[in-house]
C-alpha cells in the first residue's frame, strides 16, 4: 500500500492537459502489433550486424526467421553484462564507427566498464522518451528544472539533460556533489523540478536544515528520482520535508538510459514502462523460466528501435513484477524495484535487500534514512552490522530502544539475525549520485 506524503497541499501550478504521442494512445492490440513488428526488425538486425547475437543464436539452433509471434522471444538466448564486457569496447556495436554519434560507459567498479553507442536516431528517440516520462511525473513545458544526475560517462546527466529540453523545460546543468552550491542555485534560481537520485536529494535536505533553511520553503514541485532502488517509505519521507511530489524514473545504460520507463504523478504506483520502445520480460532468476504478469521475478528487456547497439533479452538484475497499466492502460508497468539479483545479500540461508532495511528503519521513529550494511566473518559465521544514523531529535537513550526495535522487527520480517551500531547524526557518507549500501569486509580480516 502507498504511503501518502503528509496532509498539507502541494504545491502546484494550474492543471495543462497532457499532448500524448500517438503510441501512448493505442489500444493494447495494436501496440502489441508494433512490438511484433519491430521485434522481428530488431532480432534480425542484431542477427546480422552483431558477430556475438550471431554465434548466440546459432549455438541456440534459433534463427530470426523463428521468431513469428511475441512468444516466440522466449526462443532467444539472454545477454547479460559479462556479455558486454567480453566485447569491450565496440563489439556490440550495429553500425560503423562514423554513424555513432555519441558512447557512454558504465564506472567498471565491479570489472571491466560496459560502453554503449548511439546513433543520431537513438539520441533523439532517447530524448523523446525521457521527456514523456517527465511530462508523465508532471514536469511542465517552461518550467525550469534542476538537474543534479552526473554529468559525463554516467547516462544519467546528459540523459536528463536533453530530454527536459526536449519537453520545453530551462535546464540547469549543475551535475552531482557541491551540496552548498547546488542549495544556493535552488534558493537563487528558483526551480520547479529536481532530477537526482533519492538519496542525494535526502543529502539536499538533510544539509538545508544543517543551515536552518526550511525545505518545504523551497520552490521546487516535483521531483523525478532515479538511478536507484527506493522504497515508498523515503517517498513519504522526501515528499513531506519537501513539500514536493515525488516520482520514480527507470532506465539502465545498456538499455538505453534513463526513460525506459517512468512514474505517472496521478497514480505513483510504479513506472510505466514504454513498450513502443522495449519488450520487457520476467524471468526466474534462478531457473531463467520466463514468469506470467503479476509474478516477482528478474527484469528482462529487448530493445525495439536501436540502432546502434540493439539488445535482445538483456538480464537487468533488478527484481520486480509486471503490473497492468494505470497512467498508460496500453503499456505495463513495473512495481517498485525491491533489489538487485546481483546485491542481494545471502546471510547464512537467508537473503537480503538493502531497501528491506529502509522500509523497516523508516517506520521507527527517531532512526534516520541514512544506514550502511557491513558484512563480517569473525570467525565461522558471516555477520552483519546495520549502522544507522539516529535523528537530531532522537535521544541517546530513545535511540537505543529504536535500535532493539529495528532488530527485532529485522528479525521478524526478513529472518536474519544482526547487530545494530548508532551512529550519530551527520556520521555517514553522504550521496552525492548512486549510493552505496553494502560493504563486504569478509575478506579484510575484519
Amino acid at each position: 500500500m502507498n504511503i501518502t506524503a503528509g496532509t498539507k497541499a502541494r504545491k502546484s501550478t494550474p492543471a495543462e492537459p497532457e499532448t500524448l504521442d500517438p503510441e501512448e494512445l493505442m489500444s493494447r492490440d495494436e501496440l502489441e502489433a508494433l512490438q511484433l513488428q519491430r521485434l522481428q526488425h530488431t532480432v534480425a538486425y542484431a542477427y546480422e550486424r552483431v558477430p556475438m547475437y550471431k554465434q548466440k543464436f546459432d549455438d541456440a539452433g534459433v534463427h530470426p526467421s523463428d521468431l513469428k509471434e511475441l512468444a516466440d522471444l522466449g526462443k532467444f538466448p539472454y545477454t547479460d553484462k559479462e556479455d558486454l564486457r567480453q566485447n569491450y569496447p565496440f563489439g556490440m556495436f550495429a553500425v560503423p564507427q562514423q554513424e555513432v554519434a555519441r558512447i557512454h560507459a558504465s564506472s567498471g567498479t565491479t570489472g571491466r566498464a560496459t560502453v554503449v553507442g548511439y546513433t543520431k536516431g537513438d539520441l533523439e528517440r532517447w530524448e523523446t522518451l525521457f521527456a514523456r516520462s517527465l511530462r508523465a511525473s508532471g514536469v511542465k513545458r517552461g518550467w525550469k528544472v534542476h538537474n543534479a544526475y552526473g554529468y559525463g560517462l554516467f547516462t544519467g546527466g546528459l540523459g536528463a539533460h536533453y530530454g527536459a529540453e526536449k519537453l520545453g523545460c530551462t535546464v540547469i546543468p549543475m551535475s552531482g556533489g557541491q551540496t552548498e552550491k547546488q542549495i544556493q542555485l535552488i534558493q537563487d534560481f528558483e526551480p520547479d523540478a529536481i532530477l537526482c537520485t533519492p538519496t542525494y536529494l535526502l543529502t539536499i535536505v538533510d544539509a538545508m536544515e544543517q543551515r536552518g533553511i526550511d525545505p518545504a520553503g523551497t520552490s521546487l514541485k516535483v521531483a523525478v528520482l532515479g538511478a536507484e532502488p527506493w522504497t515508498e517509505e523515503m517517498r513519504h519521507e522526501l515528499e513531506t520535508k519537501l513539500d514536493i511530489d515525488a516520482c520514480d524514473i527507470y532506465g539502465l545504460s545498456e538499455v538505453m538510459g534513463p526513460g525506459v520507463a517512468g512514474e505517472c504523478i496521478d497514480y505513483k504506483d510504479g513506472s510505466t514502462i514504454w513498450e513502443d520502445h522495449f519488450r520487457p520480460e520476467i524471468v526466474d532468476p534462478l531457473t531463467n523460466t520466463v514468469l506470467p504478469d503479476g509474478e516477482p521475478g528478474e527484469l528482462v528487456f529487448t530493445s525495439l528501435t536501436k540502432e546502434a547497439m540493439p539488445v535482445i533479452r538483456y538480464r537487468t538484475h533488478d527484481l520486480t513484477r509486471l503490473l497492468p497499466g494505470t497512467g498508460r492502460p496500453n503499456m505495463r508497468r513495473i512495481g517498485r524495484i525491491t533489489g538487485r539479483s546481483d546485491d542481494m545479500i545471502i546471510l547464512r540461508g537467508v537473503n537480503l535487500f538493502p531497501t528491506q532495511i529502509e522500509e523497516i528503519a523508516l517506520r521507527i521513529p527517531g532512526l534516520s534514512p541514512h544506514f550502511v550494511l557491513e558484512i563480517t566473518r569473525p570467525h565461522r559465521m558471516d555477520e552483519l552490522t546495520v549502522k544507522i544514523e539516529r535523528r537530531e531529535d532522537c535521544s541517546t537513550e530513545t535511540a537505543a530502544a529504536a535500535a532493539k526495535d529495528l532488530q527485532k522487527q529485522i528479525k521478524i520480517h526478513v529472518g536474519s539475525s544482526c547487530r545494530i551500531e548508532i551512529a550519530e547524526p551527520g556520521t555517514l557518507a553522504r550521496s552525492s549520485g548512486k549510493l552505496r549500501r553494502i560493504y563486504d569486509l569478509r575478506n579484510q580480516g575484519a
